[in-house]
């Protein structure tokens, strides 16, 4: 009996294998490239043969003249995004609770959909909508006897259009996430409430949200880890990399991509990268240790 239990179980380890070498290719292999922030890279001598400079490379965006604006766009549209499309995606999620099992099916499919559209199908929409001669907006107002507002060079515009397109974009898969957990609730316990007397709106804040608390902390707690970085399809080409734009629409990764393409310089690149992740891993640990101290189980460790 000790033999079996200690036998090597192929048939699980078949299944992990392909998991496991991409994990170890994306994930683990790449780590030994956390060298490049610290030296100046020479393709003639490789990585391990290029000069060391220490922090020389982060000195180009902490001194830049940028560094204060895009750090400010790429912390404040995450916290836009995490508030608002929490906000939407339980909202919706609710919603669907309510319909039946063949309605759910349709209207999920139809939220979903969009999370799986590139954001450059999704530029040429909104260009649709939005350009100033041939847009539709545009023309339905000037029908409509109004002026039409250049949005491509009015920046008051692009914080409502870049957040409302991120959670359209995105919101059919946090929704999903959230209906799975209030279809994982006892009906039991509906029904008990009913019973008691409570409406449709004491079950929802009584049940259903207290339910839903542990997914939303924890999903809260890991999009806080990326507060420091953006979606570059999201800020590069919806706006049209429109140079007027810039205070609302650049954001670290767009401004490291320019910089890149202009200098060339991958330590730069990769130093700001490296910047990103460890103030990300920093933001992770402290949400954590507050949620935490606050509930224990909804905390990730």
């Amino acid at each position: 009996m000790k033999n079996r239990g200690k036998k090597m179980n192929w048939g699980l380890f078949v299944l992990a294998a392909p998991g496991m070498l991409l994990l170890l290719a994306f994930q683990y292999a790449p780590l030994f490239g956390l060298v490049i922030p610290f030296k100046r890279l020479d393709y003639s001598k490789g990585i391990w043969g290029s000069d060391w400079v220490g922090f020389k490379n982060f000195e180009f965006f902490f001194k830049s003249q940028s560094a204060f604006r895009v750090t400010r766009n790429t912390m404040l549209y995450n916290f836009a995004f995490i508030v608002i499309g929490t906000v939407v995606a339980v909202a919706l999620a609710l919603m669907l609770f309510e319909l039946s099992r063949n309605k759910v099916k349709i209207y999920q499919t139809c939220l979903f959909v969009p999370y799986f559209i590139s954001w450059i199908v999704v530029s040429y929409v909104v260009y649709a909508l939005l350009n100033p001669l041939y847009g539709l907006i545009p023309k339905a107002l000037q029908n409509g006897g109004a002026e039409a507002p250049m949005f491509y060079s009015a920046v008051k515009y692009w914080p409502f259009i870049l957040v409302v397109s991120n959670v359209w974009k995105g919101m059919g898969y946090t929704t999903l996430l959230y209906y799975a957990t209030l279809m994982g609730i006892d009906a039991n316990m509906f029904e008990a409430a009913a019973i008691d007397g409570a409406n449709k709106i004491q079950i929802v804040f009584r049940i259903s949200i207290p339910f839903l608390v542990p997914i939303i902390t924890i999903l809260t707690i890991l999009s806080i880890g990326k507060i420091f970085n953006s979606d570059f399809g999201l800020f590069y080409f919806l706006p049209r990399n429109a140079g007027v734009l810039f205070p609302v629409t650049d954001t670290i990764d767009t401004y490291v991509y320019r910089a890149l393409r202009v200098t060339g310089e991958i330590g730069m690149a990769s130093a700001v990268g490296f910047y990103q992740s460890i103030v990300g891993f920093v933001l992770v640990l402290v949400s954590n240790l507050i949620v935490r101290r606050i509930n224990p189980e909804s905390s990730i460790f």
